[in-house]
C-alpha cells in the first residue's frame, strides 16, 4: 500500500503532464492550431517545462524535440522517485532505456484515448464540431493508412477498431521489454 498510493499518484501527474507534452508534439506536428480549449489547455499545463527546454533543444523540422523530451524527462522523475521509494537506485543505468519504454507506453495510451473518443465522437450526432474537427485531424492520421486496406463492413468503418488492437499489441510488445529491462536491471 505504501507504494501503490504514491505509484498511483505519479502515474496520474505524470499522465496528465507528460500526455499534454506529448499532446503538443503531436499537434504542432500535424500543424492543429492551439486556439481552441484543448490546444490552450495543452500550452498551460506544458509551458513552464517546454519553454525553458526550447532554449537548448531546437525543433528538427515539424518535430518539437523539446517537448518529446519535456515528456521523457517527466517519465524518468517518475521511475526515478518510484526507485527511490522501493531503494532500488541500484538500476539507474537502465533508467533512461526504462523511461524510454514508458513513454513510448504513455503516447500508445493517449493514441488509444484518442482514438476512443474519435469513434465516440462519431457516433453523436450533436457534437461539438469544433471539437469534433479538433478530434478529427488527429486521429485521421493514425486510421488513414488503414482504410487503404479494410473496406467499410455494412457501412461501418473498422479502422478505427484495427488502429486500436495494433496499438495494443504495440502495448504488449513494450510492457514485455519493461519487465526484460527490469529483470536484466536485478
Amino acid at each position: 500500500m505504501l507504494y501503490q498510493i504514491p505509484s498511483f499518484l505519479l502515474d496520474v501527474i505524470v499522465g496528465l503532464l507528460g500526455g499534454a507534452c506529448l499532446l503538443r508534439l503531436y499537434m504542432q506536428y500535424h500543424r492543429v492550431p492551439f486556439g481552441n480549449p484543448l490546444g490552450r489547455f495543452v500550452f498551460a499545463v506544458t509551458d513552464w517545462i517546454v519553454l525553458p527546454l526550447r532554449r537548448i533543444v531546437p525543433s528538427v523540422k515539424r518535430w518539437d524535440l523539446a517537448s518529446a523530451i519535456a515528456a521523457w524527462l517527466l517519465v524518468m522523475a517518475k521511475f526515478l522517485l518510484l526507485w527511490m521509494l522501493m531503494g532500488s537506485l541500484g538500476r539507474w543505468a537502465i533508467l533512461p532505456l526504462v523511461s524510454l519504454i514508458g513513454l513510448l507506453q504513455l503516447a500508445i495510451s493517449g493514441l488509444t484515448a484518442l482514438l476512443i473518443v474519435y469513434v465516440v465522437l462519431s457516433w453523436v450526432p450533436n457534437a461539438s464540431s469544433m471539437l469534433q474537427d479538433l478530434i478529427g485531424r488527429l486521429a485521421e492520421p493514425l486510421v488513414r493508412p488503414l482504410r487503404r486496406f479494410i473496406p467499410l463492413v455494412g457501412g461501418v468503418d473498422l479502422s478505427p477498431l484495427a488502429a486500436v488492437v495494433l496499438l495494443q499489441i504495440g502495448a504488449i510488445v513494450l510492457g514485455s521489454l519493461m519487465a526484460t529491462a527490469f529483470g536484466l536491471g536485478r
